[in-house]
């Protein structure tokens, strides 16, 4: 601790510059350093990446992706690397604006990584947006690390967030800071809030569209919980509150048949929901 200010190290792949701006404003803390993680896509083979594209995105979707990359085009994953790479050069701005440490990591894990975690001798540390932590990365800090999950913990653990709350018909998306445990999003829960979900069909059937869009939307949202969490545990005003997982499922990627019943439910829920205005205007109401 330095003048009773919490200690406070972020580990991110970038995209998180509101949150850090949000516990810049703390005056209860002081940011010991932030620590990004580069080499955050695994690397496989091509026989590999051709299953796991006709799994999760179907036979068209993967010829059009490799056609793509044969003849020069950007794709997805081009678009992503040089989101991130623009997040990672406004995160510089931002710690160097405010004379923050910030560390460039090939991978949280290396014996050389944690040294320069260790040396930053933190209180706590903060989870924006990374892979999954090892215990040796996470138990650093002396109170351990927090994470941001989106998703109502324990119901919706895992991700991706929205996809799953959209297939399962929820009207609101979770947002949970939690301590980050061994098992993925399981830890004992700081703080919760949620946001209304609704469907917005003049996307038509692009899901992946709206829900790119909506979670935009939750950058505000997110970096106030965040704040939030960590000035409470600053504080000493913090009351975790340990998960009961047995309530909830750990969700992962959807595989192109799940995107499918997606597409499928929404249509049935815009038939739905247009019988039921028709039934409204002939009954009079």
């Amino acid at each position: 601790m330095n003048g009773h200010r919490l200690r406070v190290i972020v580990l991110t792949h970038g995209g998180c510059e509101l949150a850090i701006k949000r516990l810049l404003s703390l005056d209860c803390i002081e940011l010991a350093g932030i620590f990004v993680e580069t080499d955050v896509l695994r690397r496989r083979g091509l026989r590999e990446r051709v299953v796991r594209s006709i799994r999760y995105d179907g036979y068209a979707a993967t010829a059009l992706k490799f056609a793509r990359r044969v003849l020069g085009m950007a794709g997805l994953h081009d678009r992503e690397t040089g989101a991130l790479a623009e997040s990672r050069h406004r995160l510089q701005e931002l710690a160097e604006q405010n004379g923050v440490p910030l560390r460039f990591v090939s991978n949280y894990h290396t014996d050389e990584s944690i040294g320069l975690m260790r040396d930053a001798r933190a209180d706590l540390g903060v989870v924006l947006g990374t892979n999954i932590l090892k215990e040796s990365v996470f138990a650093i800090p002396r109170l351990g690390s927090i994470n941001l999950h989106q998703g109502l913990a324990p119901y919706y653990r895992g991700g991706p967030s929205v996809f799953w709350e959209l297939h399962n018909g929820e009207r609101e998306v979770g947002l949970t800071v939690h301590y980050v445990a061994s098992k993925v999003d399981t830890g004992d829960i700081i703080a919760q809030r949620t946001v209304p979900l609704e469907y917005d069909y003049s996307y038509h059937m692009d899901f992946e569209a709206f829900i790119e869009n909506y979670r935009q939307k939750l950058k505000v949202p997110c970096a106030n919980l965040v704040a939030e969490a960590v000035r409470m545990i600053a504080e000493g005003t913090a009351v975790p509150c340990p998960q009961q997982t047995t309530l909830g499922t750990r969700y992962r990627l959807p595989t192109k048949k799940e995107k499918e019943e997606l597409r499928r439910r929404l249509r049935e829920r815009r038939r739905e929901a247009g019988y039921a205005l028709v039934q409204k205007v002939n009954s009079g109401d």
